[in-house]
Protein backbone atom coordinates (compact mmCIF):
# COMPACT_ATOMS: atom_id res chain seq x y z
CA UNK A 1 0.00 0.00 0.00
CA UNK A 2 1.74 3.07 -1.03
CA UNK A 3 1.59 6.15 0.85
CA UNK A 4 -0.92 8.79 1.50
CA UNK A 5 -0.68 12.27 2.61
CA UNK A 6 -2.72 14.51 5.08
CA UNK A 7 -5.41 16.95 3.74
CA UNK A 8 -4.34 20.13 4.97
CA UNK A 9 -0.35 20.09 5.45
CA UNK A 10 0.62 17.11 3.00
CA UNK A 11 1.86 15.11 5.55
CA UNK A 12 3.44 11.56 4.40
CA UNK A 13 1.25 8.65 5.76
CA UNK A 14 3.56 5.88 5.25
CA UNK A 15 1.67 3.12 3.71
CA UNK A 16 1.75 -0.58 5.64
CA UNK A 17 4.95 -2.47 5.05
CA UNK A 18 6.12 0.51 2.89
CA UNK A 19 9.73 2.31 3.41
CA UNK A 20 11.34 -0.44 5.50
CA UNK A 21 14.75 1.40 6.13
CA UNK A 22 14.27 4.41 5.55
CA UNK A 23 11.10 5.51 7.63
CA UNK A 24 12.99 7.30 9.95
CA UNK A 25 14.07 9.83 7.12
CA UNK A 26 10.12 10.32 5.72
CA UNK A 27 8.97 10.77 9.61
CA UNK A 28 12.09 13.39 9.79
CA UNK A 29 10.59 15.32 7.15
CA UNK A 30 7.33 15.26 8.66
CA UNK A 31 8.52 16.36 11.91
CA UNK A 32 9.72 19.46 10.18
CA UNK A 33 6.70 19.86 8.18
CA UNK A 34 4.84 19.99 11.30
CA UNK A 35 6.84 22.41 12.79
CA UNK A 36 6.82 24.72 10.14
CA UNK A 37 3.00 24.26 10.38
CA UNK A 38 2.99 25.39 13.76
CA UNK A 39 5.61 28.10 14.20
CA UNK A 40 7.09 28.39 11.14
CA UNK A 41 7.93 32.13 9.95
CA UNK A 42 8.33 32.46 6.01
CA UNK A 43 9.93 35.15 4.04
CA UNK A 44 8.18 35.48 1.02
CA UNK A 45 10.21 36.79 -1.87
CA UNK A 46 7.14 38.56 -4.06
CA UNK A 47 7.80 40.32 -7.30
CA UNK A 48 5.15 41.41 -10.44
CA UNK A 49 1.60 41.28 -9.40
CA UNK A 50 1.21 37.53 -8.94
CA UNK A 51 2.63 34.93 -6.39
CA UNK A 52 1.28 31.36 -6.02
CA UNK A 53 1.81 30.03 -2.71
CA UNK A 54 2.32 26.31 -2.58
CA UNK A 55 1.81 23.47 -0.19
CA UNK A 56 3.36 20.57 -1.42
CA UNK A 57 2.76 16.91 -0.30
CA UNK A 58 5.70 15.30 1.62
CA UNK A 59 7.98 18.45 0.85
CA UNK A 60 8.73 21.73 2.74
CA UNK A 61 7.15 24.51 1.07
CA UNK A 62 6.67 28.11 1.39
CA UNK A 63 2.48 27.37 1.63
CA UNK A 64 3.75 25.27 4.98
CA UNK A 65 4.49 28.28 6.67
CA UNK A 66 2.46 30.02 9.66
CA UNK A 67 3.56 33.07 9.60
CA UNK A 68 4.20 35.46 6.28
CA UNK A 69 6.77 37.90 5.90
CA UNK A 70 5.96 39.64 2.73
CA UNK A 71 8.68 41.51 0.89
CA UNK A 72 10.15 41.72 -2.16
CA UNK A 73 9.63 44.48 -5.17
CA UNK A 74 6.03 43.87 -6.24
CA UNK A 75 5.36 46.06 -9.18
CA UNK A 76 1.95 46.73 -8.23
CA UNK A 77 -0.99 44.84 -6.04
CA UNK A 78 0.10 41.61 -6.07
CA UNK A 79 -2.34 38.58 -5.67
CA UNK A 80 -1.41 35.28 -3.81
CA UNK A 81 -2.75 32.18 -5.11
CA UNK A 82 -2.73 29.63 -2.18
CA UNK A 83 -2.25 26.26 -3.62
CA UNK A 84 -4.05 23.93 -3.96
CA UNK A 85 -7.92 25.26 -3.54
CA UNK A 86 -8.90 22.39 -1.55
CA UNK A 87 -6.55 23.06 1.62
CA UNK A 88 -7.87 24.98 4.95
CA UNK A 89 -5.09 27.15 5.97
CA UNK A 90 -4.57 29.62 8.22
CA UNK A 91 -1.97 32.23 8.04
CA UNK A 92 -0.95 35.13 9.91
CA UNK A 93 0.72 37.87 7.46
CA UNK A 94 3.12 40.64 8.12
CA UNK A 95 3.44 42.96 4.77
CA UNK A 96 6.43 44.85 4.38
CA UNK A 97 5.84 44.57 0.47
CA UNK A 98 5.47 47.63 -0.09
CA UNK A 99 2.55 46.83 -2.47
CA UNK A 100 -0.81 45.59 -1.28
CA UNK A 101 -0.94 41.72 -1.22
CA UNK A 102 -4.62 40.12 -2.20
CA UNK A 103 -4.89 36.85 -0.99
CA UNK A 104 -7.07 34.11 -3.09
CA UNK A 105 -7.43 30.49 -3.17
CA UNK A 106 -11.06 30.15 -5.37
CA UNK A 107 -13.72 32.13 -6.93
CA UNK A 108 -14.63 32.68 -3.15
CA UNK A 109 -13.94 36.34 -0.98
CA UNK A 110 -10.74 37.63 -1.25
CA UNK A 111 -8.43 39.14 1.68
CA UNK A 112 -6.21 42.59 0.63
CA UNK A 113 -4.15 43.49 2.86
CA UNK A 114 -2.29 46.93 2.52
CA UNK A 115 1.60 47.23 3.03
CA UNK A 116 2.52 48.01 6.57
CA UNK A 117 -0.31 45.69 8.01
CA UNK A 118 -0.87 42.54 9.63
CA UNK A 119 -3.57 40.10 8.96
CA UNK A 120 -4.89 36.72 9.90
CA UNK A 121 -6.44 35.23 7.30
CA UNK A 122 -8.43 31.70 6.70
CA UNK A 123 -8.69 29.91 3.53
CA UNK A 124 -11.84 27.45 3.76
CA UNK A 125 -10.27 24.58 0.95
CA UNK A 126 -13.29 24.99 -0.72
CA UNK A 127 -12.34 24.20 -4.00
CA UNK A 128 -12.97 26.09 -7.13
CA UNK A 129 -15.55 28.56 -4.94
CA UNK A 130 -12.87 28.36 -2.05
CA UNK A 131 -12.76 32.25 0.03
CA UNK A 132 -10.38 33.78 2.11
CA UNK A 133 -11.61 35.26 5.30
CA UNK A 134 -10.12 38.08 7.33
CA UNK A 135 -10.50 36.31 10.87
CA UNK A 136 -10.11 40.11 12.81
CA UNK A 137 -12.79 41.77 10.84
CA UNK A 138 -16.24 41.62 13.00
CA UNK A 139 -13.71 41.08 16.05
CA UNK A 140 -16.47 41.16 18.76
CA UNK A 141 -15.58 41.65 22.62
CA UNK A 142 -17.68 40.18 25.48
CA UNK A 143 -20.28 39.67 22.02
CA UNK A 144 -20.44 43.27 20.97
CA UNK A 145 -18.82 43.37 17.25
CA UNK A 146 -16.42 46.17 17.32
CA UNK A 147 -17.62 48.12 13.91
CA UNK A 148 -14.86 50.98 12.92
CA UNK A 149 -13.02 52.27 10.20
CA UNK A 150 -9.28 52.94 9.84
CA UNK A 151 -9.63 56.56 10.38
CA UNK A 152 -11.67 56.22 13.36
CA UNK A 153 -9.20 54.02 14.72
CA UNK A 154 -6.18 56.12 14.25
CA UNK A 155 -7.66 58.69 15.64
CA UNK A 156 -8.70 56.97 18.78
CA UNK A 157 -4.96 56.39 18.71
CA UNK A 158 -4.22 59.56 19.50
CA UNK A 159 -4.46 60.82 15.25
CA UNK A 160 -3.91 64.24 14.49
CA UNK A 161 -6.17 64.44 11.40
CA UNK A 162 -9.19 67.37 12.09
CA UNK A 163 -11.51 67.99 10.12
CA UNK A 164 -14.15 70.61 9.70
CA UNK A 165 -17.13 68.57 10.50
CA UNK A 166 -19.89 70.83 12.35
CA UNK A 167 -20.80 69.99 15.77
CA UNK A 168 -24.97 69.45 16.28
CA UNK A 169 -26.49 68.47 19.81
CA UNK A 170 -26.86 64.94 18.99
CA UNK A 171 -22.98 64.31 18.02
CA UNK A 172 -21.30 61.92 20.33
CA UNK A 173 -18.33 62.96 22.64
CA UNK A 174 -16.25 59.82 23.99
CA UNK A 175 -15.80 60.20 27.57
CA UNK A 176 -13.84 58.06 30.66
CA UNK A 177 -16.75 57.71 33.25
CA UNK A 178 -14.46 56.49 35.97
CA UNK A 179 -12.70 54.04 34.10
CA UNK A 180 -15.64 53.36 31.79
CA UNK A 181 -15.42 54.94 28.46
CA UNK A 182 -19.11 56.04 27.31
CA UNK A 183 -20.13 58.05 24.56
CA UNK A 184 -22.27 60.99 25.87
CA UNK A 185 -24.22 63.70 23.36
CA UNK A 186 -22.46 67.19 22.75
CA UNK A 187 -26.01 68.75 24.33
CA UNK A 188 -25.18 67.01 27.82
CA UNK A 189 -21.77 67.95 27.66
CA UNK A 190 -23.11 71.46 26.80
CA UNK A 191 -25.66 71.91 29.58
CA UNK A 192 -22.98 70.39 31.93
CA UNK A 193 -20.14 73.43 30.78
CA UNK A 194 -23.05 76.06 31.45
CA UNK A 195 -24.35 75.38 34.69
CA UNK A 196 -20.58 75.37 35.65
CA UNK A 197 -19.76 78.31 34.27
CA UNK A 198 -21.43 80.25 36.48
CA UNK A 199 -22.84 79.34 39.80
CA UNK A 200 -25.96 81.24 40.25
CA UNK A 201 -26.61 81.85 43.72
CA UNK A 202 -30.19 82.04 45.62
CA UNK A 203 -31.40 85.78 46.59
CA UNK A 204 -29.78 87.17 49.75
CA UNK A 205 -31.26 89.15 51.97
CA UNK A 206 -28.71 91.27 53.66
CA UNK A 207 -29.02 92.43 57.12
CA UNK A 208 -25.55 92.92 58.61
CA UNK A 209 -22.47 91.67 57.44
CA UNK A 210 -22.77 88.65 55.40
CA UNK A 211 -20.08 86.39 53.57
CA UNK A 212 -20.26 85.23 49.83
CA UNK A 213 -18.79 82.22 49.04
CA UNK A 214 -17.89 80.40 46.07
CA UNK A 215 -19.24 76.40 46.44
CA UNK A 216 -16.87 75.46 43.50
CA UNK A 217 -14.27 76.40 41.22
CA UNK A 218 -16.99 78.51 39.12
CA UNK A 219 -17.49 82.21 38.82
CA UNK A 220 -19.87 83.64 41.15
CA UNK A 221 -23.74 85.54 40.76
CA UNK A 222 -25.15 86.41 43.86
CA UNK A 223 -28.34 88.37 43.54
CA UNK A 224 -29.33 90.43 46.86
CA UNK A 225 -31.54 92.75 48.79
CA UNK A 226 -30.13 95.08 51.11
CA UNK A 227 -33.06 95.41 54.25
CA UNK A 228 -32.34 98.37 55.83
CA UNK A 229 -29.55 100.99 56.40
CA UNK A 230 -25.84 100.90 54.91
CA UNK A 231 -24.50 96.63 54.58
CA UNK A 232 -21.75 94.85 54.17
CA UNK A 233 -20.71 92.15 51.66
CA UNK A 234 -17.88 89.98 52.07
CA UNK A 235 -16.76 87.95 49.04
CA UNK A 236 -14.76 85.09 49.78
CA UNK A 237 -11.80 83.71 47.17
CA UNK A 238 -12.42 79.77 48.34
CA UNK A 239 -12.07 78.20 45.34
CA UNK A 240 -11.65 80.61 42.84
CA UNK A 241 -9.01 80.72 40.08
CA UNK A 242 -7.43 82.88 38.16
CA UNK A 243 -9.27 84.49 35.52
CA UNK A 244 -13.00 83.46 37.41
CA UNK A 245 -15.42 86.12 38.14
CA UNK A 246 -17.86 87.48 40.92
CA UNK A 247 -21.20 89.51 40.25
CA UNK A 248 -22.95 91.30 43.04
CA UNK A 249 -26.22 92.04 41.91
CA UNK A 250 -28.10 94.65 44.34
CA UNK A 251 -31.26 94.31 43.13
CA UNK A 252 -33.07 96.92 45.86
CA UNK A 253 -33.37 100.52 44.99
CA UNK A 254 -33.30 101.60 48.44
CA UNK A 255 -30.51 101.43 51.36
CA UNK A 256 -26.82 100.40 50.04
CA UNK A 257 -24.23 98.25 50.55
CA UNK A 258 -20.39 98.42 50.88
CA UNK A 259 -18.12 95.35 48.90
CA UNK A 260 -15.17 93.88 50.70
CA UNK A 261 -12.97 91.59 47.96
CA UNK A 262 -11.50 88.89 51.39
CA UNK A 263 -8.54 86.16 50.84
CA UNK A 264 -9.59 83.78 53.53
CA UNK A 265 -11.20 86.19 55.72
CA UNK A 266 -8.41 88.96 55.25
CA UNK A 267 -9.93 92.01 53.25
CA UNK A 268 -7.83 92.89 50.02
CA UNK A 269 -9.72 95.70 49.08
CA UNK A 270 -12.53 97.50 50.61
CA UNK A 271 -14.82 100.10 50.22
CA UNK A 272 -16.29 99.54 46.76
CA UNK A 273 -19.71 101.09 47.68
CA UNK A 274 -23.29 100.51 45.80
CA UNK A 275 -25.60 103.01 46.70
CA UNK A 276 -29.81 103.34 47.09
CA UNK A 277 -29.96 102.27 43.38
CA UNK A 278 -30.44 99.29 42.02
CA UNK A 279 -26.78 98.20 40.97
CA UNK A 280 -23.68 95.72 40.32
CA UNK A 281 -20.55 94.90 41.53
CA UNK A 282 -18.24 93.01 39.33
CA UNK A 283 -14.78 91.70 40.59
CA UNK A 284 -12.09 89.26 38.74
CA UNK A 285 -9.96 87.11 40.58
CA UNK A 286 -5.76 87.28 39.53
CA UNK A 287 -5.11 84.09 41.65
CA UNK A 288 -5.17 86.09 45.19
CA UNK A 289 -6.77 88.89 45.08
CA UNK A 290 -9.10 90.46 42.96
CA UNK A 291 -7.46 93.14 40.48
CA UNK A 292 -10.31 94.59 38.73
CA UNK A 293 -13.09 95.64 40.73
CA UNK A 294 -16.39 98.06 39.29
CA UNK A 295 -19.90 98.84 39.89
CA UNK A 296 -22.20 99.57 37.16
CA UNK A 297 -25.87 101.45 38.11
CA UNK A 298 -28.82 100.73 36.52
Amino acid sequence: MASTYTANSGIEKIGAGEQAGAWGTTTNNNLDILDRAINGVGAITLSGTTHTLTTSDGTLSDGGYKVLVLGGSPSGTNTITISPNDQDKMYFVHNNSGQTATFTQGSGANVSVPTGSKALIFADGAGSGAAVTDLLDGLSYGGTKVTSTATELNLMDGGTSAGTTAVAAGDGIVTNDGGTMRQTTAATFSTYFNQNLVEAKSALSVSGTVTVTPSGTTSVYQPLTVSSGSQTVRVAVTNLVAGQYVIIDKTTTTNSMTIDWTNDGAVTSSGISLGSSAELGIGIFNGSGFSFTETVKF
